[in-house]
């Protein structure tokens, strides 16, 4: 007889049992929410695209990490590394079907084969959304108001929304005859929160072939320090004589205005110069979300936009921006700060199944609360009381309805708040409402959102 495999996953890989799963769900469906109320629609791709869809479409770095492989047919293939590639492809293929401006979202795994580290993984969920089809500033501003709504409906408030302008940065190249050297600079640049001004300095130098004095512009550029307006007035007397530059600028200055005008606190979003993110594709303003109380995680929402991209696949002009949440980076910094409580269980009330020759009343008891719309479990077999609630408090239950033999004969039960262990008696035969509106009530008392 043959032994027993191991069971294990592969590294970079992981499974995900209930109570960190729960919160997941919980994320994705506020993410659908959020992107439904501003008109987005979904769609899925393959996981697969043949190879030449993906390579050289994000960076260096992302061509390195991408699974890929011959098929059985032949075919060059390769695992999307993230949901916009694909949807660039997508759009090429379907705008005639679809019109614009196209808005999608689209929640779903994507691979990349890198270094694994803290809310980092090889399998990872993104949650995009994007606009297809406009170059209108009404859309870099949209973006940044579903970010801003997506993290307050999850209940945090301690984020910031760091924005850029790849046009300011290219201004800036510009003047300092560094345009050519552009994607080896802004890489280097948006290290600059992790390494420091000193090692970016070098690499921007080793990498780019920038004279000490280029190198000194750029990290001082970088470094404007000041309110939202005096950087952008700063930076317009910086940029003089730089068409694109003072584009850029120009449109920061309607992005921070509407935000305003919009209701978004002035502390929660802020003109951060060294952003260019890592991707090579973007052309316009750029988004990166960071936790205040955890910011050494990195940007937990990122994004920005990319006018060109859909160009590689179709002579149609088609502009686009968007964002995606980091779902597995986001939930990892709530796990660390100890936002996410412990519980396994979906449904709202548990109820014990103690009495053998009473199942259809446990089953009508059940399903009477479910046609109220309440999510209940019921125990699946009779057992003591004490190991049924047990089993209830490991879930993370607050609330039991208790029914036996002489509950049921006259049409009550007892409605355990399994936190404060106290019940009352509730009627729930003769008018189920009474014994509905005595569990809502508890739950309102014990339930917030599931981010705590």
């Amino acid at each position: 007889m043959a032994g027993l495999i191991e069971p294990r996953t592969l590294k970079g890989f992981r499974d995900y049992l209930p109570e960190t799963m729960i919160p997941r769900e919980h994320l994705m469906e506020t993410a659908r929410r959020v992107y439904r109320r501003y008109g987005f629609v979904p769609i899925d791709t393959p996981a697969l695209e043949y190879l030449e869809i993906l390579t050289g479409k994000g960076s260096d770095e992302t061509d390195r990490q991408m699974y890929r492989f011959t098929d059985h047919g032949g075919r060059e293939v390769g695992m999307r590394f993230d949901l916009t590639i694909p949807l660039a492809r997508y759009a090429a293929q379907h705008i005639s079907e679809l019109g614009t401006p196209f808005k999608r979202y689209h929640i779903a795994p994507v691979w990349r084969g890198e270094n694994t580290q803290a809310g980092r993984y090889r399998e990872f969920v993104q949650c995009d959304f994007d606009t297809i089809g406009t170059e209108g500033v009404a859309s870099d501003i949209e973006t940044g108001l579903v970010i801003h709504e997506l993290f307050c409906e999850l209940g945090l408030s301690q984020f910031q929304i760091r924005i850029n302008n790849r046009q300011i940065l290219s201004g800036i190249l510009g003047k300092l005859d560094l345009l050519s050297q552009s994607t080896n600079v802004l890489r280097a640049l948006d290290k600059l929160d992790k390494i420091g001004a000193d090692k970016v300095k070098e690499e921007m130098k080793t990498t780019a072939g920038m004279s000490d004095a280029q190198s000194s512009e750029i990290l001082r550029f970088a470094q404007i320090d000041g309110s939202l307006s005096e950087k952008l007035q700063e930076l317009s007397q910086m940029l003089k004589g730089s068409e694109i530059g003072s584009q850029g600028v120009e449109r920061m200055c309607s992005i921070s205005s509407a935000m305003l005008a919009a209701g978004v606190p002035d502390s929660r979003f802020r003109l951060d110069l060294s952003i260019a993110r890592g991707l090579d594709y973007y052309t316009g303003v750029v988004f990166e979300t960071i936790l205040n109380e955890l910011p050494s995680i990195g940007s937990v929402c990122s994004g920005g936009r990319y006018d060109n991209l859909a160009g590689l696949y179709t002579k149609q002009h088609l502009p686009g921006i968007g964002a995606s949440l980091g779902l597995d980076r986001l939930l990892a910094a709530l796990e660390q700060l100890g936002r996410i409580p412990k519980s396994r269980k979906t449904a709202d009330v548990f109820i014990p199944f103690f009495d053998a020759e009473r199942l259809d009343d446990y089953i009508e008891l059940a399903a009477t609360l479910r046609r109220y719309g309440l999510a209940v479990e019921l125990y699946p077999e009779p057992k003591k009381l004490g190991q049924q609630l047990k089993y209830a408090d490991q879930k993370g239950y607050v609330i039991a309805v208790i029914a036996g033999k002489d509950e049921l004969d006259r049409g009550v039960c007892q409605v355990k708040n399994l936190a404060a262990k106290i019940s009352t008696e509730t009627t729930w035969k003769e008018d189920p409402e009474i014994l509905v509106a005595a569990i809502r009530n508890l739950l309102d008392l014990s339930q917030g959102k599931i981010l705590a």
